[in-house]
């Protein structure tokens, strides 16, 4: 912590880039309390003009908030997980080896980021009520999948050409099974990767509207689904209590991400 805040003063044009990045982020943020306990705060007024509960009554009143949460959570949990595993395969595969189609490989990886969300979620949605997985859990994750792994794969591609696997082998010679010596070695060094690569993966599932709705069928109901309605009507009492509550659940989640990565980093050097 020192050596970042010794780090931002001795670099004052990067430090005020900083420090005007954080007034951004956190001044719309902290307005979005506000807006929960006001129903009118129209332009050119300094401060709210109306007080109004309307928002708590809605969210308190819905007695699926939970369930959303919960399956939201386990949505983007899963999703996260499941994603963040095949970013780490492929990353492996297209770093330490060799083979015919190597960038082809890595060109169809990233082409769900490159192709309109819409074109690729219309498409998808065809291919799934052929195959029996549109308006379904399974066809959800799977989608969300799709559109999550180029971002595991691209960072993990980066935190494997980083840490190499030169260890990994020293540990395979001295008689360690390669599972081990992936699992109490490359792994503890790529755990920064391995986090950000959870979190972008999370962060991307738990934030999709339109595929969820279209893949989903409305059956699946999870917190964007629900808060983005709000948002597009102009009801900015409501939609910032949902915003409010998706940002603390999210928070929630990375915590705990947080704390479960740091001490596996933390037991794994210790030992």
């Amino acid at each position: 912590m020192n050596r970042k805040l010794s780090w931002i003063r001795e670099n004052r044009a990067a430090g005020l880039v900083l420090y005007f990045a954080a007034v951004c982020i956190l001044v719309p943020l902290l307005i979005l309390p506000v807006w929960i306990f006001f129903g009118r705060w129209q332009w050119p007024e300094l401060f709210p003009s109306a007080f109004s509960l309307r928002a708590l009554r809605m969210i308190f009143s819905d007695v699926g908030i939970l369930k959303v949460i919960f399956s939201s959570i386990l949505l983007s949990g899963c999703v996260a997980v499941l994603a963040t595993v095949t970013g780490i395969m492929a990353a492996r595969a297209i770093v330490l080896h060799d083979f015919r189609g190597k960038r082809l490989v890595t060109f169809f990886s990233m082409l769900p980021m490159i192709v309109p969300a819409a074109s690729f979620a219309m498409g998808v949605h065809v291919v799934f009520l052929r195959m029996g997985l549109g308006d379904t859990w399974t066809g959800l994750l799977l989608v969300h999948m799709i559109y999550s792994v180029p971002y595991t794969v691209s960072i993990m591609t980066d935190i494997t050409a980083m840490a190499g696997d030169r260890l990994e082998l020293q540990a395979q010679v001295l008689g360690v099974s390669p599972l081990r010596a992936f699992w109490h070695i490359s792994l503890p060094i790529m755990m920064p990767g391995v986090l950000s690569s959870l979190s972008m993966a999370y962060i991307v599932s738990f934030s999709q509207y339109f595929l969820t709705l279209l893949i989903g069928g409305g059956r699946v109901r999870t917190l964007s689904v629900v808060m983005v309605p709000y948002i597009q009507s102009g009801d900015r009492t409501v939609a910032s209590a949902y915003a409010t509550l998706f940002i603390m659940t999210l928070m929630i989640v990375f915590g705990v991400m947080e704390f479960f990565a740091r001490r596996k980093y933390e037991q794994a050097f210790a030992d």
